[in-house]
């Protein structure tokens, strides 16, 4: 599998465990020690793993809603062996949210280290 097919496939991953709430999936996409964040609060969020999680946990999920999938990767790069960035778009309720996320891959497996995102309201 190429690095980019591998990127993908977690990108999927991360998709699907959004859409479902299912923190499960996300775990195994996020290094634990993975970076939450936005600046569209102030101040600022930042949320480690443990809390992240807690509140995907909480969330009624975009399925459970039978909510349309907006899922889109609109860029993967990648900086060298072991590092990579993708930029993506999906929605939850009346949420658009643009990710940008940077992954390391360690044990041989690609990560997301860094979670940061810009979120807007759909008018529809």
């Amino acid at each position: 599998m190429t690095d980019f097919a591998a990127v993908s496939g977690v990108l999927g991953t991360y998709f699907d465990g959004l859409y479902h709430a299912d923190t499960d999936r996300l775990a195994t996409v996020f290094h634990p020690k993975a970076i939450y964040a936005t600046a569209d609060e102030t101040p600022m969020l930042y949320r480690t793993m443990d809390e992240y999680f807690s509140v995907v946990a909480k969330r009624v999920s975009p399925a459970s809603r039978d909510e349309t999938r907006r899922d889109v990767i609109e860029a993967i790069e990648f900086a060298g062996q072991n590092t990579a960035f993708a930029r993506v778009r999906c929605s939850i309720g009346t949420k658009d949210f643009v990710d940008f996320l940077t992954f390391v891959r360690t044990d041989g497996a690609w990560r997301i280290m860094a979670k940061i995102f810009q979120t807007t309201e759909r008018k529809t």
